[in-house]
């Protein structure tokens, strides 16, 4: 695993103060955006599925106890990663989510009380049945079939989330696939399911793979996938490929009144299902479930990660929806990690672009359930002292858990002595500033800013990352590079966009002459680079690199200022604490104090007004963030605040219905409230509306409202 993908964790979650915490997503977010690339795009992945989950694990635990620093960058706001080029895109027309994880049996707990408290009449009966359907999550390739009038007419990979691959040829080779569905099944239907590929099948490939004189696949997860990304669909046939349909996205009509009905209509229409699955209604039944598939899980034909639980009323589905990437009313649960021991060779000091001092361990290679592993986080200073890790000792290796991987304990070495207890830098060791830690913190931090090369150069790989400026041709080795280069340097984001016209001065030191570069490749770079000069407004917000502010946040402030000047006119005006547009950034919802000090700190910054200016200067349009499509809604656009305990719906269940309308929910009431709706025991938030003349609804009035007939 390369030193950028290393996830520095501080430590519990519970336990980390609101700047760890701002540092320690940051660093998630990069490393699952590089990982989900890898898997999604390459069919390469670094790390397994236990350690990508467990990153998401983290992130989603983090944020859960920080819910104002979610970045826009998230994991738990994306899925997948963009389709590769190779084949033409497919939108889908309901988008293909992934799901939230658990552990173990208290978190899957935690995932029915979660349920218990949105559902108003599970909250108010304990004793009411939440049935689920539990069945084996197939580690393979998530893929989309669309039918009409009972034919197969396109295949999609997941892709994002929102926009796949057409690999319809190469399913078409898949004989576990249906080309014309049996018996009557609706005049449009979306099957979902994974394409996998039984560990006989795979061993069988790798042996002819080896015969062959090519390459052996790593595992059949990625056999499967590279098979079914071929652009030949000759080869896809050549392959032994098969599905398991256990889902669906857009049909003309339901497949039944629950999902363990749906299921069986999926086995009529032809469709093999993930089996063993049964139908469980307490967590006694669930863990029963996961203890005997666990132990079957070797006896299996083909790979599982996990179980997957689902609500199995439909109805309660539908209002439960989703929340971010994932939907609420289904899990995954996932089994436990994998440890091994190896010797730490040294450990080296990683800069981040905060100035965020992270110890990485290098370790002698070691094989942890299949995947080779060398490098692992040590956490901070404070976790490397309470565990007492020496270089030279004997560490336990883990893939999954708080951050993967990670040095679980140390102990002295099978054969010498145990070396000095590890001093950490107090010096910066790019750039030899001093390093401080704030009191009550576990990062340790540079003081040299942008004056040290490391937070320079991991600012400027943000700024063109996937989720900001996202230019083709300039990835993070290509920023290192044109950081250090005398003749066509590239120190800030202006650089880049004056890249095309610096090289036309060039003469014979032309991009097109340096190493590792040609003609076409140079063209292609400018090309891109000239793309990016329109850019969406979240997009720019993200990629200006402003500690806590991920993608969600950004998306939050684009939506509510709308233009880079109203933004930045409102930062100015903000900076004073008392001030009316102070109140108006905290009364967005999830921006808490934390989040605004770092936003008016960024925009207090003489080089970072600047550096803003002369970028925008470069940009041809800065494109405001799409509204929501449901521009019909009576709340469309307006500001919401809820307050109280409602009745006939939760609080949690209320807000995305909002959401979902295209209301801002807001966690304060300011003039620029539009709606208060109160529930019991309403408190100060009702008397601020009344005081300012806010509109206050009680629950049925609002229900009035959004069902049109106000």
């Amino acid at each position: 695993m390369a030193m950028t993908d290393i996830a520095t964790a501080a430590i519990a979650p519970d336990d980390l103060t609101e700047e760890e915490a701002a540092a320690e997503l940051e660093r998630l977010a990069t490393a699952i955006a590089y990982h989900d690339a890898r898997y999604h795009q390459e069919d390469a992945p670094e790390i397994s599925d236990a350690d990508y989950d467990a990153l998401r694990q983290r992130n989603g635990a983090i944020e859960a106890r920080f819910p104002h620093l979610v970045r826009t960058d998230s994991p738990s706001q994306n899925v997948g990663a963009a389709p590769s080029a190779g084949f033409a895109k497919v939108r889908h027309a309901v988008p293909m989510l992934s799901l939230a994880n658990c552990f173990s049996r208290e978190d899957v707990e935690g995932f029915l009380s979660t349920i218990r408290n949105f559902l108003s009449e599970l909250k108010r009966d304990e004793s009411a049945a939440l049935e689920l359907v539990a069945e084996p999550k197939i580690d393979g390739l998530s893929c989309s079939l669309l039918y009409r009038g009972g034919k197969l007419v396109r295949a999609a990979t997941r892709g994002d989330g929102q926009e796949g691959e057409d690999v319809t040829e190469n399913v078409r080779t898949i004989a576990d696939i249906p080309h014309t569905l049996a018996g009557d099944a609706p005049e449009v239907l979306e099957v979902r399911g994974e394409v996998y590929m039984t560990r006989s099948d795979f061993f069988a490939l790798n042996e002819r793979q080896t015969a062959a004189g090519q390459k052996p696949f790593a595992n059949p997860r990625n056999a499967a996938a590279g098979s079914l990304r071929q652009l030949d669909p000759a080869i896809t046939k050549s392959r032994p490929l098969r599905f398991f349909g256990y889902a669906w996205g857009e049909t003309s009509e339901p497949l039944g009144e629950t999902q363990w009905e749906a299921r069986q209509k999926l086995k009529d229409f032809g469709f093999t299902l993930n089996e063993p699955a049964r139908l469980v209604s307490t967590l006694d039944d669930i863990m029963a479930y996961h203890d005997e598939l666990l132990d079957e899980r070797a006896g299996l034909p083909f790979d599982i990660d996990g179980i997957v639980y689902k609500v199995n009323r439909r109805d309660w589905q539908q209002r439960l929806g989703f929340v971010s990437r994932a939907p609420r009313w289904a899990t995954a649960h996932k089994f436990p990690p994998e440890q091994a021991k190896t010797l730490l060779e040294k450990i080296d000091i990683q800069v981040g672009r905060t100035g965020s001092l992270t110890p990485v361990a290098h370790l002698a290679p070691i094989n942890v359930g299949g995947v080779m592993v060398s490098r692992a986080t040590l956490h901070n200073e404070d976790e490397i002292a309470r565990k007492d890790i020496r270089v030279g000792d004997l560490v336990t290796v883990q893939r999954a858990g708080d951050v993967i991987p990670q040095v679980v304990k140390a102990e002295a070495p099978p054969h010498g002595t145990r070396g000095e207890p590890y001093q950490f830098p107090q010096k910066c060791p790019v750039c030899g500033s001093d390093t401080v830690r704030p009191e009550g913190e576990a990062i340790r931090r540079c003081t040299g800013g942008l004056t040290c090369e490391a937070q320079a150069v991991e600012r400027l790989k943000h700024f063109v990352s996937r989720d900001a400026f996202d230019i083709e041709g300039l990835g993070a080795k290509q920023i290192e590079a044109f950081y250090n280069d005398e003749t066509l340097p590239i120190r800030s984001p202006a650089d880049i966009f004056t890249l095309a016209a610096r090289d036309e001065a060039n003469g014979l030191m032309k991009l097109a002459n340096k190493m590792g570069w040609g003609k076409k490749s140079a063209e292609n770079l400018f090309a891109a680079i000239e793309e990016r000069r329109r850019i969406g407004f979240e997009r720019l917000v993200f990629g200006l690199g402003i500690r806590q502010i991920g993608q969600a946040t950004a998306k939050l402030l684009a939506r509510h200022y709308g233009t880079l000047e109203t933004l930045s006119t409102a930062m100015d005006a903000a900076q004073d604490r008392e001030s009316e547009a102070y109140a108006e950034l905290l009364s967005i919802d999830q921006i808490g104090a934390g989040v605004a000090d770092d936003l008016l700190a960024f925009f207090a910054e003489e080089h970072n007004r600047k550096t803003l200016a002369a970028l925008e200067a470069q940009l041809v349009e800065i494109i405001p963030l799409a509204a929501p499509t449901t521009t019909a809604s009576p709340v469309y656009g307006k500001t919401v605040v809820f307050t109280g305990t409602l009745e006939t719906m939760t609080r949690p269940e209320a807000k995305a219905q909002a959401e979902a309308l295209g209301a801002k929910v807001a966690g304060s009431v300011s003039k620029k409230t539009d709606y208060v709706v109160v529930g019991a025991d309403a408190g100060s938030k009702a008397a601020k509306a009344q005081e300012l003349g806010v509109t206050v609804l009680n629950e049925e009035e609002w229900k009035t409202l959004v069902n049109g007939t106000a």
